[in-house]
Parts: structure tokens; C-alpha cells; sequence
């Protein structure tokens, strides 16, 4: 019998990984139901749904490997991240889906929510309260008008699979829906900078593409961040996570 391997574990959801194939558990149906939702509609490859029984979904592994992880070192060429920037364009043209996600949230609902997780992040102790007060500042560069797009709203660079230099699948599509293309773009990006310029060259040059909003979306995805990190286990402050992408707007 294949080993059971706990992927990730916290108290909202869990995947696990028997063989080739992992039960992902979610308590919040409404998370699943997207999820499935998104990889059916989704022009990219995606995991294969093996069956679903509430509140578990099975799905197979896809081949392949990914760039690295957040606070990895990142791996693989510039056409690797080049194409997984060109899979990125293709998801962000096409129709987006009718379920508003998580990089859907309105000015106001964003700014509102930064605000609020700033003043826990200085009154808790967890940040220093100059550091905050600049990345809210940077922040503030997301909190426009946008296009909505079909968005993942949870690209980390784990959750895209490339063999060679050609995308096999891009996995955990329960945060996916109608949202800023540059949230993604962002999330992809968030503690590689460096690999900006490759996945922009494969995502186009065709469409106009404001660098200080993906900046932007760097400090305030790791501000709202760090406190949930910590409160499930996790470690934001490790080097190259999201405790660094913040200090690097300093």
C-alpha cells in the first residue's frame, strides 16, 4: 500500500497524497464547489477529477515539477517561466466565470481589510509599526479600477507544473474567479522578483501592464498574509517569505 503523505494540514482544510492521487479535504463546500467549477472551465491544464464525495475531492497528480517554492530557491529556465507566464495570459483571456474570487475584491472591500489587518499586525506586536505603515503606503497602488479577468487567486509558484518548459497543470483552484489579472500575476512573482521580466515576456507585451500595481499587490498580499500564517502553523518570517517581501519595500 502506498504511504500516506500529509501535503498540508491546518484547521480549514487538509490534502493528503496516497500514491498518485490526493484527497483534498475541505469543511467550506462552497471552496470546493469552486474549484471544481474553475478547473472545468479553465483553457489551461489542470488535475484530473478522479471523484468527489463531500467534503473530500480526489483528484490525480499532474507530471512534471514546479519553479520553487516561497522561500526556495526557484529553479528552471527563463522559457520556463516565460511559458508559464504565456499559460497565465491564456487563463486571464478568457471568459471569466460568473463567482466573483479572491482576487475580485473591490477598492474599498481591499483597502478597508488592509487597514484592519494593519492596526492587528502593530497592536499584536507582530510587525514593526514603520514597516507596515510603508507597505500600506505601497499598497495603496492596488486599490484602483480594474478589468475583471478569469483569475486563479491563489497562483503561488508550488501550485504551477511545468516538464521542461511547457506547462502540465497548475493545481488548487478554490479561490479562482472573476479578479485582477495583475493579483496573479503578483502571487506568481511574490519573493522572485527577479523572474518578473521572464513570465511578463511570455504573459505579452500587447497589454498595458502597470509595474507598480504588481508591486503593490506584493506588499498587500503578504500583509494580509502574515497573522493567518502564523495563527496556522506557518512561518512568514523565514527567509524569502512574505516577512522579507516586506522589508525589501523599505
Amino acid at each position: 500500500m502506498d504511504e500516506v503523505e500529509v501535503v498540508v494540514a491546518h484547521a480549514e482544510r487538509a490534502t493528503l497524497r496516497v500514491g498518485d492521487v490526493f484527497l483534498k479535504v475541505d469543511a467550506d463546500r462552497a471552496r470546493t464547489d469552486a474549484e471544481v467549477e474553475a478547473m472545468s472551465l479553465a483553457p489551461v491544464p489542470t488535475p484530473a477529477i478522479l471523484w468527489r464525495e463531500p467534503p473530500v475531492l480526489a483528484i490525480a497528480a499532474v507530471p512534471g515539477a514546479t519553479l520553487g517554492r516561497l522561500g526556495g530557491r526557484a529553479t528552471g529556465s527563463a522559457a520556463g517561466w516565460a511559458a508559464a507566464g504565456a499559460a497565465i495570459r491564456t487563463l486571464h483571456d478568457a471568459p471569466p466565470p460568473p463567482r466573483t474570487g479572491r482576487a475580485g475584491r473591490s477598492a474599498a472591500a481591499l483597502g478597508a481589510e488592509l487597514d484592519a489587518e494593519c492596526a492587528l499586525l502593530v497592536a499584536n506586536g507582530v510587525l514593526p509599526a514603520d514597516l507596515v505603515a510603508r507597505n500600506r503606503r505601497v499598497a495603496e497602488a492596488a486599490l484602483r479600477p480594474w478589468t475583471p479577468a478569469f483569475t486563479h487567486g491563489d497562483l503561488q509558484i508550488a501550485h504551477v507544473f511545468l516538464d521542461g518548459d511547457e506547462v502540465t497543470g497548475i493545481i488548487d483552484w478554490s479561490e479562482a474567479g472573476r479578479g485582477d489579472a495583475l493579483y496573479d500575476l503578483a502571487t506568481f512573482t511574490l519573493g522572485h522578483e527577479d523572474h518578473l521580466d521572464d513570465v511578463l515576456a511570455g504573459y505579452g507585451d500587447d497589454v498595458d501592464l502597470d509595474l507598480d500595481v504588481i508591486r503593490a499587490w506584493w506588499s498587500a498580499r503578504s500583509l494580509l498574509a502574515v497573522r493567518w500564517l502564523v495563527e496556522h502553523g506557518f512561518d512568514p518570517f523565514a527567509p524569502g517569505c512574505e516577512v522579507d517581501v516586506l522589508r525589501s519595500r523599505m
